[in-house]
Protein backbone atom coordinates (compact mmCIF):
# COMPACT_ATOMS: atom_id res chain seq x y z
CA UNK A 1 0.00 0.00 0.00
CA UNK A 2 1.33 3.44 -0.95
CA UNK A 3 2.04 5.63 2.12
CA UNK A 4 -0.07 8.78 2.43
CA UNK A 5 1.45 11.91 0.95
CA UNK A 6 2.90 14.38 3.48
CA UNK A 7 0.57 17.23 4.33
CA UNK A 8 3.18 19.84 5.31
CA UNK A 9 6.36 20.73 3.46
CA UNK A 10 9.41 19.99 5.64
CA UNK A 11 12.01 22.49 6.75
CA UNK A 12 15.34 22.72 4.97
CA UNK A 13 17.53 19.82 6.14
CA UNK A 14 20.93 19.91 7.79
CA UNK A 15 23.03 17.94 5.31
CA UNK A 16 25.59 17.08 7.96
CA UNK A 17 22.99 14.85 9.61
CA UNK A 18 22.71 12.62 6.53
CA UNK A 19 22.70 8.91 7.34
CA UNK A 20 22.84 5.83 5.14
CA UNK A 21 19.34 4.40 4.75
CA UNK A 22 19.42 1.46 2.31
CA UNK A 23 20.61 0.21 -1.08
CA UNK A 24 18.54 -1.08 -3.99
CA UNK A 25 19.47 -3.08 -7.06
CA UNK A 26 16.30 -2.06 -8.93
CA UNK A 27 13.34 0.27 -8.70
CA UNK A 28 11.11 -2.23 -6.90
CA UNK A 29 13.61 -2.43 -4.02
CA UNK A 30 13.68 1.34 -3.36
CA UNK A 31 12.15 2.84 -0.19
CA UNK A 32 8.45 3.84 -0.33
CA UNK A 33 7.80 6.36 -3.09
CA UNK A 34 6.83 9.27 -0.84
CA UNK A 35 8.37 12.45 0.51
CA UNK A 36 11.10 14.45 -1.22
CA UNK A 37 14.11 12.94 -2.96
CA UNK A 38 17.06 14.36 -4.94
CA UNK A 39 19.35 12.07 -6.94
CA UNK A 40 23.03 12.50 -7.78
CA UNK A 41 24.11 11.01 -11.12
CA UNK A 42 27.23 11.12 -13.23
CA UNK A 43 29.91 9.24 -15.09
CA UNK A 44 31.91 6.87 -12.95
CA UNK A 45 34.88 9.24 -12.78
CA UNK A 46 32.96 12.48 -12.20
CA UNK A 47 33.46 12.53 -8.41
CA UNK A 48 29.84 11.87 -7.46
CA UNK A 49 30.43 10.15 -4.12
CA UNK A 50 33.12 12.69 -3.22
CA UNK A 51 30.64 15.51 -3.85
CA UNK A 52 28.07 13.93 -1.53
CA UNK A 53 30.71 13.44 1.16
CA UNK A 54 31.89 17.04 0.79
CA UNK A 55 28.33 18.37 1.02
CA UNK A 56 27.58 16.33 4.17
CA UNK A 57 31.05 16.81 5.70
CA UNK A 58 31.28 13.05 6.11
CA UNK A 59 34.12 11.41 4.20
CA UNK A 60 32.75 7.93 4.94
CA UNK A 61 29.09 8.44 3.99
CA UNK A 62 29.20 7.59 0.28
CA UNK A 63 31.74 4.95 -0.73
CA UNK A 64 34.60 6.34 -2.80
CA UNK A 65 37.27 4.42 -4.67
CA UNK A 66 40.19 4.97 -7.01
CA UNK A 67 38.53 2.38 -9.25
CA UNK A 68 35.70 4.05 -11.24
CA UNK A 69 32.27 2.48 -11.10
CA UNK A 70 32.25 1.04 -7.60
CA UNK A 71 28.75 2.45 -6.98
CA UNK A 72 26.58 -0.20 -8.67
CA UNK A 73 23.55 0.08 -6.39
CA UNK A 74 21.05 2.89 -5.82
CA UNK A 75 22.13 4.16 -2.39
CA UNK A 76 19.71 6.18 -0.24
CA UNK A 77 20.73 8.63 2.49
CA UNK A 78 18.14 9.97 4.92
CA UNK A 79 18.10 13.67 5.79
CA UNK A 80 14.81 13.42 7.69
CA UNK A 81 11.80 11.12 7.71
CA UNK A 82 10.61 12.60 4.39
CA UNK A 83 13.82 13.85 2.73
CA UNK A 84 16.54 11.81 1.04
CA UNK A 85 19.64 12.11 -1.11
CA UNK A 86 20.20 9.31 -3.62
CA UNK A 87 23.53 8.17 -5.04
CA UNK A 88 22.86 6.55 -8.42
CA UNK A 89 25.26 4.05 -10.04
CA UNK A 90 28.04 5.68 -12.04
CA UNK A 91 27.06 5.29 -15.66
CA UNK A 92 29.60 4.19 -18.24
CA UNK A 93 31.61 2.45 -15.53
CA UNK A 94 34.53 0.30 -16.65
CA UNK A 95 35.38 -3.38 -16.13
CA UNK A 96 31.75 -4.45 -15.92
CA UNK A 97 30.14 -6.95 -18.32
CA UNK A 98 28.09 -5.41 -21.12
CA UNK A 99 24.95 -7.17 -19.88
CA UNK A 100 25.35 -5.46 -16.49
CA UNK A 101 25.79 -2.07 -18.16
CA UNK A 102 22.62 -2.60 -20.18
CA UNK A 103 20.67 -3.61 -17.08
CA UNK A 104 21.82 -0.53 -15.18
CA UNK A 105 20.98 1.69 -18.12
CA UNK A 106 17.46 0.26 -17.96
CA UNK A 107 17.23 0.72 -14.18
CA UNK A 108 18.48 4.32 -14.34
CA UNK A 109 15.90 5.16 -16.99
CA UNK A 110 13.12 3.51 -14.97
CA UNK A 111 14.17 5.37 -11.82
CA UNK A 112 14.28 8.78 -13.50
CA UNK A 113 10.98 8.35 -15.32
CA UNK A 114 8.92 6.54 -12.68
CA UNK A 115 10.07 7.67 -9.23
CA UNK A 116 7.26 10.03 -8.18
CA UNK A 117 9.02 11.54 -5.14
CA UNK A 118 12.10 12.53 -7.18
CA UNK A 119 12.18 16.34 -7.13
CA UNK A 120 15.35 16.98 -9.12
CA UNK A 121 18.58 15.58 -10.50
CA UNK A 122 22.10 16.71 -9.62
CA UNK A 123 24.16 15.77 -12.68
CA UNK A 124 27.92 15.72 -12.17
CA UNK A 125 30.44 16.21 -14.97
CA UNK A 126 34.22 16.62 -14.88
CA UNK A 127 34.72 20.30 -15.76
CA UNK A 128 37.50 19.25 -18.15
CA UNK A 129 35.24 16.84 -20.08
CA UNK A 130 31.61 18.01 -19.86
CA UNK A 131 28.60 16.95 -21.92
CA UNK A 132 29.87 13.52 -22.93
CA UNK A 133 27.40 11.19 -24.74
CA UNK A 134 26.32 9.53 -21.47
CA UNK A 135 25.73 12.98 -19.93
CA UNK A 136 23.58 13.96 -22.89
CA UNK A 137 21.60 10.74 -22.53
CA UNK A 138 20.98 11.41 -18.85
CA UNK A 139 19.89 14.97 -19.64
CA UNK A 140 17.53 13.65 -22.29
CA UNK A 141 15.89 11.24 -19.85
CA UNK A 142 15.47 13.93 -17.22
CA UNK A 143 14.04 16.51 -19.62
CA UNK A 144 11.67 13.92 -21.07
CA UNK A 145 10.40 13.33 -17.54
CA UNK A 146 10.09 17.13 -16.97
CA UNK A 147 12.71 16.79 -14.23
CA UNK A 148 14.76 19.88 -13.24
CA UNK A 149 18.52 19.33 -13.49
CA UNK A 150 21.36 21.10 -11.72
CA UNK A 151 24.79 20.39 -13.18
CA UNK A 152 27.91 20.33 -11.03
CA UNK A 153 31.07 20.85 -13.04
CA UNK A 154 33.30 18.95 -10.66
CA UNK A 155 37.07 19.03 -10.06
CA UNK A 156 37.07 22.76 -10.70
CA UNK A 157 40.29 22.93 -8.67
CA UNK A 158 42.04 21.13 -11.56
CA UNK A 159 41.73 24.24 -13.73
CA UNK A 160 42.84 27.82 -13.27
CA UNK A 161 40.02 30.21 -12.38
CA UNK A 162 39.83 31.70 -15.89
CA UNK A 163 39.69 28.32 -17.61
CA UNK A 164 37.07 27.03 -15.19
CA UNK A 165 34.95 30.13 -15.78
CA UNK A 166 35.22 29.67 -19.54
CA UNK A 167 34.12 26.04 -19.23
CA UNK A 168 31.12 27.12 -17.16
CA UNK A 169 30.05 29.68 -19.76
CA UNK A 170 30.45 27.17 -22.59
CA UNK A 171 28.25 24.58 -20.88
CA UNK A 172 25.61 27.18 -20.09
CA UNK A 173 25.64 28.32 -23.72
CA UNK A 174 25.31 24.73 -24.97
CA UNK A 175 22.25 24.20 -22.75
CA UNK A 176 20.67 27.62 -23.26
CA UNK A 177 17.60 26.15 -24.98
CA UNK A 178 16.77 24.30 -21.74
CA UNK A 179 17.79 27.02 -19.29
CA UNK A 180 14.34 26.95 -17.69
CA UNK A 181 15.00 23.37 -16.53
CA UNK A 182 18.80 23.15 -16.35
CA UNK A 183 21.22 25.18 -14.21
CA UNK A 184 25.02 24.88 -13.97
CA UNK A 185 27.73 25.69 -11.43
CA UNK A 186 31.38 24.97 -10.68
CA UNK A 187 32.17 22.60 -7.80
CA UNK A 188 35.24 21.24 -6.04
CA UNK A 189 34.91 18.46 -3.47
CA UNK A 190 38.62 18.75 -2.66
CA UNK A 191 38.41 22.48 -1.86
CA UNK A 192 34.79 22.28 -0.60
CA UNK A 193 33.88 25.04 -3.07
CA UNK A 194 30.35 25.46 -4.40
CA UNK A 195 28.41 24.30 -1.33
CA UNK A 196 26.36 27.48 -0.95
CA UNK A 197 24.97 27.39 -4.50
CA UNK A 198 24.33 23.65 -4.36
CA UNK A 199 22.54 23.85 -1.00
CA UNK A 200 20.30 26.64 -2.31
CA UNK A 201 19.16 24.34 -5.13
CA UNK A 202 18.70 21.33 -2.85
CA UNK A 203 16.76 23.33 -0.27
CA UNK A 204 14.41 24.55 -2.98
CA UNK A 205 13.68 21.05 -4.21
CA UNK A 206 13.51 19.35 -0.80
CA UNK A 207 11.07 21.87 0.68
CA UNK A 208 8.88 22.37 -2.39
CA UNK A 209 5.34 22.85 -1.10
CA UNK A 210 3.90 22.50 -4.62
CA UNK A 211 4.78 18.79 -4.43
CA UNK A 212 2.01 18.35 -1.85
CA UNK A 213 -0.51 19.95 -4.18
CA UNK A 214 0.62 17.70 -7.05
CA UNK A 215 0.22 14.51 -5.00
CA UNK A 216 -2.99 15.34 -3.10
Amino acid sequence: MTPPAPTVAPAAPNYRYAQFLTSAAKLSQCPPDSGWEVAFAGRSNAGKSSAINSLTNNSKLAKTSKTPGRTQLINFFALSEEQRLVDLPGYGFAKVPLAVKREWTLQLEKYLQNRQCLRGLILLMDVRHPLQPFDQQMLGWALQAAMPVHILLTKADKLKRGAAGTALLEVRAALKANSDRVSVQLFSALKHDGHKELIAVLDGWLTDASFIEETD
